[in-house]
């Protein structure tokens, strides 16, 4: 085999295994790296307090991170719930958005990092929330290979 041809076949497939890479499902990674760390077996629990859940399927929980996505989270009425997405420059998470009724937002404090994402609801009426945000599945740099994927976030909110 000539060297170029050697070297256009490595490259080739290097770039292959790169690609494959991207297209990765999107794991449960909440920290500001920028690579993709395939699902856990198991769902971790949301950050919650040790009290008993109000509901089966349903924790209880003041604090959520991304490794919260995919959970149910019950508050009552008056409790504070507080969330923060650590990101990065080049994989930023867009601001949490909302659907439904029984939160309203309140004052989650400054993000100091670029890509973090940080909001704050407080529970006000029973109703049920459903809680997202999304972002890059790889890092969007020029010159670099990247890829269209996007890594959800989605928590729902039950209020009693």
């Amino acid at each position: 085999m000539r060297p170029t041809t050697h070297r256009t076949a490595l490259a080739l497939a290097a770039l292959t295994l790169l690609l494959a890479g991207c297209g990765a499902e999107a794991g449960s990674e909440g920290g500001g790296g920028d690579t993709v760390s395939p699902p856990p077996s198991s769902s971790p629990p949301p950050s919650s307090s040790p009290s008993a859940s109000p509901s089966p399927g349903c924790t209880s929980a003041s604090q959520l991170n991304a490794d919260d996505s995919g959970s149910t989270v019950c508050l009552a009425v008056g409790d504070t719930l507080r969330i923060s997405l650590d990101g990065t420059k080049s994989r930023p998470w867009k601001p949490v958005t909302t659907e439904g009724g029984g939160l309203e937002p309140t004052n989650s404090g400054i993000v100091l990092l670029p890509g973090d994402a940080s909001s704050a609801y407080k529970a006000v009426s029973a109703g049920q929330v459903r809680l997202s945000s999304q972002r890059p599945l790889c890092a969007t740099e020029t010159g670099r290979v990247s890829c269209k994927g996007i890594q959800e976030w989605r928590v729902t909110v039950v209020v009693t």
